[in-house]
């Protein structure tokens, strides 16, 4: 099962103790200024979690799966996840430093 948005809104609400649409404007106003900084072409780095880095791909060659055609892949941009050591310790269930 997924996290969603509203599922990380209720986590802060019982975490803080403030109420929802005050918890409602802090998880939108954090996820926006992620997506105004990538946006921007710029890396949001979120200590003990992880670094998301925009990518520029090329132009390419490729074929469509469907018809074997070939075709040519757009030039664009694609957002990448790098988690850190302590995210990936925690997923594996090890302890942190």
């Amino acid at each position: 099962m997924a996290m969603t948005k509203i599922d990380i809104v209720q986590n802060v609400t019982n975490k803080l103790g403030i109420s929802k649409a005050d918890s409602t404007r802090i998880v939108e106003s954090a996820l926006e200024i992620i997506k105004e900084q990538l946006s921007k072409g710029d890396t949001v780095k979120i200590s003990g979690f992880g670094n998301f880095v925009v990518r520029r791909k090329n132009a390419r060659r490729g074929r469509n799966p469907q018809t074997g055609s070939e075709m040519e892949i757009c030039a664009r941009k694609v957002l990448t996840f790098k988690s850190s050591n302590i995210l990936k310790k925690a997923l594996n269930g090890q302890k942190t430093t």
